[in-house]
Parts: C-alpha cells; sequence; structure tokens
C-alpha cells in the first residue's frame, strides 16, 4: 500500500518543478509574441492596402506619395518630380494629412525684458 502512494506523490513533486517555467513561457507569449504578430498583421495589411496618392513614412525615415503600384514595390514621390521606387516592405505607416488646425502656429509668450545688467526688469 505504501508504494502506490508514493508513486502517485513523484509526479506531482515533477509538475511543481516544471511549473515555474510553464508559467514564464505563457507570460513571455502573453506580453511579447502576441502583441508583436499584431503588429506584424497590422503591417503586413497596411503594407497591401496601399494604393496612388496615399502618403507614407518609409522605415528610414523619408516621407513621401505613392505614384504607382506594383507586385512588390511602390513608385514613392519623395520630392516634385523625384519618384524612386521601394520595396513595398519598406513602408512603415500611412501619415493621415493634417487638418487646418494641426497646422495652425501656436501662440508664444512674450519673453520678459532684461536690462544690460542681465536682471528681469520686472523685479527691481
Amino acid at each position: 500500500m505504501p508504494e502506490s502512494t508514493t508513486e502517485v506523490t513523484v509526479p506531482v513533486k515533477d509538475l511543481a518543478g516544471i511549473l515555474p517555467f510553464v508559467l514564464l513561457a505563457l507570460i513571455f507569449w502573453l506580453l511579447i509574441i502576441r502583441p508583436q504578430r499584431r503588429r506584424q498583421s497590422e503591417l503586413s495589411k497596411t503594407q497591401q492596402t496601399l494604393g496612388p496618392g496615399s502618403e507614407v513614412m518609409l522605415g528610414s525615415g523619408i516621407f513621401g506619395t505613392v505614384t504607382s503600384v506594383e507586385d512588390d514595390r511602390i513608385h514613392l514621390e519623395i520630392a516634385p518630380g523625384t519618384v524612386v521606387a521601394v520595396a513595398r516592405q519598406a513602408v512603415v505607416r500611412v501619415v493621415e494629412p493634417k487638418s487646418d488646425h494641426d497646422t495652425a502656429m501656436p501662440e508664444v509668450a512674450p519673453e520678459p525684458r532684461t536690462d544690460e545688467t542681465g536682471t528681469d526688469e520686472q523685479h527691481q
């Protein structure tokens, strides 16, 4: 009888030793792998839906407007009259056009005036 009890407890002890590694793998998957897959699928979807007229940013930081699309390449106008061919995978995001409200100049507070000694005139 005692032999059957020890046989049952030995696998439970082995499971308790493996459990921290299983939990660590689960946390790693939830925090790193799953979000990365989601970002990769969104990026792939963005790259597949590019069309002429889209304003994009490349991985190198170059901004431009898509003029034409081929299978694995896009033609990008980076300056008036300057068109370059780049790999579709080089596009990292589509740039949304700015509204008029975003391009307005922000108001700047006037700087305090100082006299020749460099002290504020207001504090004298």
